[in-house]
């Protein structure tokens, strides 16, 4: 019968620091963690399944008459649908230009403790969010039959004078007021929920460093806003570029799509116009998602999204018995 091991030693005789002493074997080192990748059958299957109905869709649409490819290369390049497809650029940049700076007008006015001003700007809103964007066009197609003349005098008491209007608005000209009135409505939102997204002690902060009101916003709340304010912002741009279509409602047809139906009656190709004209918006469409992407990114410097995170992926596995826990 042994004795019993005394207290600070150990029974395998190595010193109480750990340390192996001469002669002893070797302890074995735990195993090294190793990392298997996840699989998912399902969704390689999904993906699968998707990939071959695009495939079959592809082949379809290439075989049917009714889509008329060949008049869809004959009018793709077509003189009058690429002046139409500039067209249609100039009233969605004017109109996003008007809309954004009248937007920022009303969202200063929201956020102002003057209550006459937030009523006009909160009545500004109700109206044009409230009323869909055609019926607001075809109003304005109608506005000089509205407003033909101009009274000078107290109304209800005394007329000086009457002064009758002569003048008709270019269909162009009434189309981008229509369009840019209406997209105010919505900027003053989106602005305003950026000017809110800042922290207020950040501009006390400003305030007690002696800088002025343009100051704060342009070195302080601006940069910090425009993070909130640019994607729904682009959003916007793409969705005003599809919105113009509506500008048949004032009437104005030499936008791309005016132009596309135009050819189309006269040459009884519908189905191939609209293609062309549907090229003509993804084109452009995607030219603004990628300077959207890129002025997101410039805006996003100094923040952590869009970094990888650290085990994801990856499921840890327990331990188990007579060996160590790892990656899986």
């Amino acid at each position: 019968m042994s004795d019993p091991v005394p207290p600070g030693s150990t029974a395998s005789g190595s010193s109480p620091t750990g340390a192996t002493p001469t002669g002893a074997a070797p302890v074995e080192r735990a195993e090294t963690i190793k990392a298997v990748k996840l699989r998912h059958p399902w969704r390689v299957t999904i993906a699968v399944v998707l990939i071959v109905l695009l495939v079959l869709f592809v082949l379809d649409a290439a075989q049917r008459k009714a889509f008329g490819w060949e008049y869809v290369g004959k009018y793709l390049f077509d003189i009058r649908i690429s002046q139409a497809a500039l067209i249609t650029l100039e009233l969605t940049v004017y109109s996003m230009i008007i809309g954004i700076i009248l937007g920022l007008v009303l969202a200063i006015m929201r956020l102002s403790p003057n209550p006459v001003l937030k009523a006009v700007a909160w009545l500004y809103l109700w109206v044009f969010r409230g009323t869909p964007v055609y019926v607001q066009l075809v109003f304005w197609g109608l506005i000089t039959l509205i407003y033909n003349s101009i009274v000078i005098g107290i109304p209800f008491v005394h007329t000086w004078d009457t002064i009758a209007i002569t003048w008709v608005p270019p269909l162009f000209f009434i189309s981008v007021v229509g369009l840019s009135l209406n997209e105010a409505a919505y900027m003053a939102e989106i602005v305003r929920a950026g000017l809110l997204s800042v922290d207020p002690g950040q501009e006390e902060a400003a305030k007690a460093l002696g800088m002025s009101w343009w100051q704060t916003m342009r070195r302080i709340v601006i940069p910090q806003s425009m993070r909130i304010i640019i994607p729904p912002t682009g959003n916007e741009v793409i969705s005003m570029l599809k919105t113009t279509t509506l500008v048949a409602a004032v009437p104005f047809t030499l936008d791309l799509f005016g132009r596309a139906r135009d050819i189309s009656a006269e040459t009884f190709t519908p189905i191939p116009l609209l293609i062309v004209a549907s090229i003509w918006y993804l084109f452009f469409t995607s030219i603004l998602m990628i300077g959207q992407y890129f002025l997101e990114k410039r805006f996003s410097r100094g923040t952590d999204r869009g970094r990888p995170v650290v085990g994801v992926g990856v499921d840890i596995e327990p331990p188990v018995a007579g060996g160590t826990g790892g990656l899986r």
